[in-house]
């Protein structure tokens, strides 16, 4: 993870602290946020949700403290479908009105 320096602030508060991963980050950020609502939402303990989503109990624990450096996008992707959701993605011409990158809408 390095850091490169933007001197306008945009829309990525991750960006805009210079880290040049910071999409990926943010859509990690995004899908690791519904994945722990679910994990909370069913009142699972942290050996139970790795139990049904595939993971060690010490990354899911990785998860639920957003230190997600180490864990894929297509894991978190995998864990919400193993927790019985729908993952969807979409490719588009970027606009003006949207950067190239990656959005998450949870």
């Amino acid at each position: 993870m390095t850091r490169i320096d933007h001197s306008k602030g945009i829309d990525n508060v991750l960006l805009d602290l210079g880290f040049d991963d910071a999409t990926e980050l943010s859509a990690k950020a995004a899908l690791a946020l519904k994945l722990n609502e679910l994990i909370d939402q069913r009142g699972l303990s942290q050996i139970e949700a790795a139990a049904i989503i595939g993971m060690t109990q010490p990354k899911v624990s990785q998860v639920r403290r957003y230190k997600l450096q180490n864990i894929s996008l297509e894991r978190l992707m995998q864990a919400l479908v193993s927790l019985d959701q729908h993952v969807e993605i979409v490719v588009q011409p970027a606009r003006r009105a949207h950067l190239p990158g990656i959005t998450v809408a949870a």
